[in-house]
């Protein structure tokens, strides 16, 4: 279920939060466990964080760059992922572990599964702040042909139930800015992990 425009009225307030999150826990672009870096860079807050590196795709509670724990969850982004996924009939969603994805134009994000997660009856939330985006939404086969879906700032994806393993991504970025954010697109991805 796409919430268009869910977000709008609170991304100045989510975008202070990341420099928050950015602060105790660095952007940067992890390696997959093939060699390649990441084309977004990446941070976490919440209990745990979704990390990769030689030794594969987890949740960790600290981060590998400091050895610190995540920072906490805001409670801004908790409500917000908690209301959103009560929309599309997800009451009981309870987010423990929030990645903070950073594209900038050309960043992209592969074809792939949220699998690393304990409960797959939880549902996915993912919220889009600053550039448009071209978000990709396949089918249960990773050839499975994506649909293209535009994702405008403020606009919320909610996913689960028998959708929750389909094959997504997001589309090379395209160039522009956007007032609040630049040259960059924001995307928070809302899981419960543990």
């Amino acid at each position: 279920m796409v919430l268009r425009g869910r977000a709008h009225d609170l991304a100045s307030e989510l975008v202070a939060d990341i420099a928050g999150i950015a602060a105790a826990a660095p952007f940067h672009h992890q390696i997959t466990p093939g060699g390649k870096p990441m084309s977004a860079a990446m941070t976490n807050c919440g209990a745990l964080g979704w990390i990769t590196d030689a030794r594969g795709y987890r949740y960790a509670g600290t981060d590998p760059q400091t050895g610190r724990s995540w920072p906490p969850m805001p409670t801004l982004f908790e409500g917000l992922a908690r209301d959103a996924a009560a929309e599309a009939g997800f009451p009981d969603f309870r987010p423990d572990a929030c990645l903070v994805n950073r594209y900038v134009p050309g960043a992209r994000m592969s074809l792939h599964q949220d699998r690393d997660e304990a409960d797959f009856t939880q549902p996915i939330v993912s919220v889009s702040i600053g550039l448009p985006a071209i978000f990709l939404w396949g089918g249960q086969a990773r050839a499975d042909r994506p649909r293209r879906v535009p994702l405008l700032h403020g606009d919320v994806v909610v996913w689960g139930g028998p959708d929750r393993l389909v094959f997504h991504g997001v589309h090379p970025l395209g160039e522009g800015t956007h007032p609040l954010t630049g040259a960059v697109r924001y995307n928070l991805t809302f899981r419960r992990a543990g």
